[in-house]
Formats: structure tokens, sequence, C-alpha cells
């Protein structure tokens, strides 16, 4: 079909439907699984929705890499949304910054009046925080070295360099759950346990999404998917992966060398 635009009108699609309906029976589910500790409902609509998000990749893959759909005007926009995706994160982080600083400097009677509350026995902040600090910024020096190495057309070097982020990743989620493990305390210790734990916690969760982002980069690059001109996919993980660097600069920061 003949047309005289340069945007991209995308196919028929079944997934978007589906992978809505998934979505809000995943939710039911984990509801029932919170209220009558039955979990087999959640397990299947969890595969489900995996399943979905699967074959929905597979046809942007198709219709990107195959058939040649995404040119260099789409491949602009699709910039501008991940930016303004990476904006909307940054808010829901600022969230748990202000409700931090909101707490810290004016804390409540209920919890006498102190920040952080008695009897809160902090991490040391230049133990397994410090590790976990060094881990990132390794991890963010060898991603855009995996980069600068697609760019210039290194294949072998580059993906050496994203399996070695792929691992610092995964290490730094094990020392976070290593560091939870270990705590003296928990999410049910006044505002300051539960705004600790979903801050870290939330951070822990996007370095985990963003270490299967630059898995699923990986896998494709190992299929000869990419080019040192047209690798959007990995550019944006590699984004999302200095975003999740930036924002555990901030919580180690203000979370663990101000407590201290």
């Amino acid at each position: 079909m003949k047309k005289n635009f340069p945007f991209h009108m995308v196919t028929l699609s079944p997934w978007p439907i589906i992978l809505s309906l998934n979505l809000m029976n995943l939710l039911l589910s984990i509801i029932i699984w919170i209220y009558f500790s039955y979990f087999m409902n959640m397990i299947f609509n969890l595969t489900l929705l995996i399943f979905s998000m699967l074959m929905w990749f597979r046809d942007i893959i198709r219709e990107s890499t195959f058939q040649g759909m995404h040119s260099m005007y789409i491949i602009m926009m699709m910039k501008f949304s991940m930016i303004m995706f990476i904006i909307s994160e940054l808010f829901f982080f600022i969230s748990f910054f202000w409700t931090f600083f909101h707490n810290s400097i004016s804390p409540s009677i209920e919890i006498n009046s102190m920040w952080p509350p008695k009897m809160i026995k902090f991490f040391n902040p230049f133990e397994v925080p410090l590790l976990n600090s060094i881990i990132l910024i390794l991890s963010g020096f060898t991603v855009t070295l995996s980069h600068y190495n697609m760019l210039n057309n290194k294949f072998n070097s580059s993906v050496n360099m994203l399996k070695l982020t792929i691992v610092l990743g995964f290490y730094f989620n094990f020392m976070q759950i290593f560091e939870y493990y270990n705590s003296f305390f928990c999410i049910n210790d006044s505002i300051y346990g539960s705004i600790f734990y979903l801050s870290t916690g939330f951070h822990g969760f996007h370095v985990l999404v963003g270490t299967l982002m630059l898995f699923y980069s990986l896998i494709r690059m190992l299929n000869n998917h990419f080019s040192p001109t047209h690798h959007i996919n990995f550019e944006f993980s590699i984004w999302y992966w200095h975003f999740v660097d930036v924002i555990w600069l901030f919580l180690y920061m203000f979370y663990y060398i101000l407590m201290n």
C-alpha cells in the first residue's frame, strides 16, 4: 500500500487487549492470594502475561527488524516516548524522597519526634551499601563500553561487556536480598521502615527489570538483530540502566550516608 506520510501505521494486533485482560486477572488473582492464600490463579495469570508479552515483542521485532517499519523518524518519536517514560519513573521515586524528607524534618510524636526512630539499628553504609554502589557504577561503565563497541562494530567485545553488565545486575539484587535478610528492622517498624523498604525495594525491582531488558538485548544481539546504526532496543535498555544507577546514588546518599 502506498503512503505519503513518514508514520508507522501498526497492523491490527490481538496482544494489547489480551495483555490488558491478563493484567486485570493478575491483579484479581493477587488479591485472592493475599486474602485466601491460594496462589495457583496468580501463577497461571502470570504465565499468560509473560507469554502475551513475548508474542507482542515477537511482532514488534518482525515489524522493526525484518519489515523495516521503524524508520529514523519513528525512532526519533520512540526516543521521545522513552524520555517521557523515564521522567514518569523519576517522579515515582521523587514521591518516596518527598515522604522520607517530610518525616525526617518533622518526625511525628508517635515515633517520639526522633529520626531515625528509637531502637532502629541501621546498616553500616560502608559495607554492603557501598559494595552495591560500586557494583552499579561499574555496571554503568561496562554497559556504556558495550554500546561504544557496538557503535564501532566490535561485536564480540560488545557482547562480552553486556554479559558482564548482566552479571553485575543480578549480583546487585543478590546483595540487596542479603542485606534485607540480615537487617535489624522490618517494613512494619514505623514510617521509617516502611519508606526505607518501599524505596530500596522498588529500586531493586527496577534493577531487576533493567537487567532483564539488557538480557533481552543480549539475546537479540546474539541473533544479529542489531547494527551500529540500528539498535534502538539496546539503546533504550542503556538509558533505563543509567536511570537506575543515578537513583541508587541518591538513595545511598540520603538513606544510608545521612542516616549514619
